[in-house]
């Protein structure tokens, strides 16, 4: 698992060329199903618009799919100059539409690019951009006598520390990259001379940071 960049939530940006208008609507995607609902629902929105044109990057591998679609437009011109701003910037799981109300006059080949990938930039800053970081929850039960020394450790690692639960023990929540996770748990036994009982989460939990 490695980290990626998407989109923080949903964004909307419009811009004005020659008198059309281009309204990028910007939408977080974990599925193409998820992507082709979303651009049902805006072309049912703006059914009165000429085009509505998209692209789209799903999944966090080497190889994510990739779609996209000029909706009318000259081949080329807008659904591939957007894929090109995610492709871009390697930005994942993420849908641009961009909606065309015609001014009246015709932009050119040139144009059509500029003003796509121009409204899906736009878009893209509306949205705001995070970098998800994945993390391995674990659950750290310690005795009470130790719990100061481990929570600091865990403070100045650069751990988030979820939750503490008191009981008959202290058990810490922690959140930890992936990279930084082993090295805990070795400090940890080394802290509590191996009396501490570890245990990690199999489900792999993200963090945002800003861009």
């Amino acid at each position: 698992m490695e980290a990626y960049i998407t989109v923080r939530g949903r964004g909307e940006a419009e811009i004005t060329e020659k008198k059309s208008r281009f309204i990028a609507h910007i939408h977080p995607v974990l599925s193409e199903s998820d992507a082709l609902g979303i651009i049902e629902e805006t072309k049912k929105q703006y059914w009165d618009a000429r085009h509505n044109c998209y692209a789209f990057v799903i999944g966090t591998g080497a190889n994510p799919l990739c779609r996209y679609s000029d909706d009318g437009e000259p081949g080329g011109t807008a659904g591939m100059p957007m894929l090109d701003v995610l492709r871009g910037r390697d930005i994942r799981n993420t849908l641009v539409v961009v909606t065309r109300y015609f001014g009246g006059t015709l932009l050119g080949t040139g144009g059509l690019v500029r003003a796509y990938s121009s409204s899906a930039r736009a878009g893209l800053e509306a949205a705001g951009l995070v970098r998800k970081i994945p993390n391995i929850r674990q659950h750290i039960t310690v005795d009470y006598t130790l719990s100061g020394k481990v929570q600091y450790e865990i403070m100045n690692g650069g751990h988030i520390l979820e939750n503490t639960l008191y009981t008959d023990n202290v058990e810490f929540v922690v959140l930890s990259e992936l990279d930084k996770a082993q090295s805990l748990a070795k400090s940890i036994v080394n802290i509590t001379s191996n009396t501490a009982v570890i245990t990690a989460d199999e489900d792999i939990v993200y963090t945002d940071k800003d861009i």
